[in-house]
């Protein structure tokens, strides 16, 4: 496709706004998923640290008695 002009090419022959629409949504759905990812391992890692720490308390209480 040819566009003469930037408006042109941003209207996309009267699809602008479904195309760029659809374009920002899935911009923002990966993002999100991103977004997501990072939180569930910040919070994988927190749950498996404070497994850790209680079993080496375990440890250490069982090695005292």
């Amino acid at each position: 496709m040819n566009w003469e002009s930037w408006s042109d090419f941003f209207s996309m022959g009267g699809y602008g706004v479904y195309v760029w629409g659809s374009y920002f949504m899935t911009i923002v759905c990966i993002a999100g998923e991103i977004i997501l990812i990072l939180k569930r391992r910040r919070t994988l890692h927190k749950h498996l640290g404070l497994i850790h720490e209680s079993t080496e308390k375990e440890i250490k209480n069982e090695t005292t008695s």
